[in-house]
């Protein structure tokens, strides 16, 4: 099963409505099972955009996105995703927050199986003793971590995330890391992780490969840097090694060259 991204192009009208305003031009990679991507590249270069396309959530100029051979043309259980913004519903608990998701997105379910994912999955990230709570009694993180619990809830098999730590201070930010990466390689059904990301800390740090995005007007796609680093990553220890300073160098590079020629432009 892959997530295929093939020569997708993806426009928004301009001053003419014959001259659209390219966002993604020719962007093509694949995402294989077991594997963690990231989309990284400065704001305005179509990251969200193609998660978007990813997702189903918006169509393609050019091009197509397959996932196991089947063209992804709208939103589908099987493509879950989680947005920077909490996104939950106020007047449920954490728990029914879960269970109303998982039992619209999975129909053919019995109650008890739906019970089984939600609490499997805020067990997983640290809240079944909160579950009974509603969003505006916990903090932002907790909130957070209940709308990647849900997202992994539904079985996916592809996650999609849009800066899911964005919001978030940094001792929450790395705590949610490794449990997201935690119950993607222990808990869950997922196969594939593609996220959007600004962090070039949490690219390295998570990823198993980097695809960097320019800004226009030349192909989107700058270069995709694989992450030689085995998993389990230790955030302590993974910072010194030279494999995670040569991504580093690598992504800095690339923005920083992307930087100045958006400025002459």
């Amino acid at each position: 099963m892959s997530l295929v991204i093939d020569q997708v192009w993806k426009g928004f009208p301009g001053r003419r409505s014959d001259d659209p305003q390219w966002v993604l031009r020719d962007v093509s990679f694949t995402v294989e099972p077991g594997e963690f991507v990231s989309l990284i590249g400065h704001s305005g270069c179509g990251k969200s955009t193609l998660l978007n396309v990813v997702g189903g959530l918006t169509t393609c100029d050019g091009g197509q996105v397959t996932l196991d051979d089947e063209v992804v043309g709208s939103p589908h259980p099987d493509r879950s995703m989680v947005f920077q913004d909490y996104s939950l519903l106020p007047r449920l608990s954490l728990a029914r927050n879960i269970a109303v998701a998982v039992a619209a997105a999975r129909r053919e379910w019995s109650r008890d199986r739906v019970h089984t994912a939600v609490e499997r999955y805020l067990t997983g990230v640290g809240l079944w003793a909160a579950r009974d709570k509603k969003p505006h009694e916990v903090s932002g993180g907790m909130q957070q971590r209940c709308a990647v619990a849900r997202a992994f809830a539904v079985e996916p098999r592809a996650l999609l995330l849009d800066e899911p730590f964005g919001a978030l201070d940094a001792l929450t930010r790395a705590r949610l890391q490794t449990q997201l990466v935690d119950l993607w390689t222990s808990e869950s059904e997922t196969e594939i992780v593609l996220m959007v990301t600004h962090g070039i800390d949490e690219a390295t740090l998570l990823s198993d490969r980097i695809v960097v995005l320019r800004n226009p007007p030349g192909a989107s796609v700058a270069d995709i840097i694989p992450v030689a680093l085995d998993r389990p990553r230790d955030r302590v220890s993974v910072v010194d090694k030279p494999e995670f300073r040569h991504v580093q160098e690598r992504l800095l590079a690339l923005l920083d060259r992307d930087g100045r020629e958006a400025d002459a432009a």
